[in-house]
């Protein structure tokens, strides 16, 4: 099935969007322990980075605007991941919790990095 780039934008901006909502569930899970909550927050200002930037993504006004906004998207979901992996390898939360958010993130972040790098050409 084949879709209009303008059902491909609308479906990843809802994706990233959600992304963000999950990652809120997730944060709210976390232990009340102090490092729970720095890298807790580090992860929360990275995931809706995501979702907010990619939104920007979508109202970019010139090419050179629109690598430059996508490249940020890019780095933010690699950031979360980051900061997913070491809330599992910490022992935070376990790995079987994150599972789920982590594999959409990996799977946001190839879409995002394909998109960027198809736009540089």
């Amino acid at each position: 099935m084949t879709h209009t780039k303008e059902e491909f934008i609308n479906a990843l901006k809802d994706r990233t969007k959600q992304f963000v909502l999950r990652s809120i569930k997730l944060f709210r899970a976390l232990p009340s322990s102090e490092e729970a909550r720095i890298i807790g927050k580090q992860f929360l200002r990275s995931a809706s980075s995501v979702g907010a930037n990619y939104r920007a993504v979508c109202r970019a006004r010139s090419n050179k605007e629109f690598f430059a906004k996508l490249s940020i998207t890019v780095e933010e979901a690699d950031e979360s991941l980051f900061w997913l992996e070491i809330i599992s390898e910490s022992g935070i939360l376990p790995l079987e919790k994150l599972n789920s958010l982590m594999k959409e993130g990996e799977e946001i972040l190839k879409i995002l990095s394909k998109a960027r790098g198809s736009s540089s050409h």
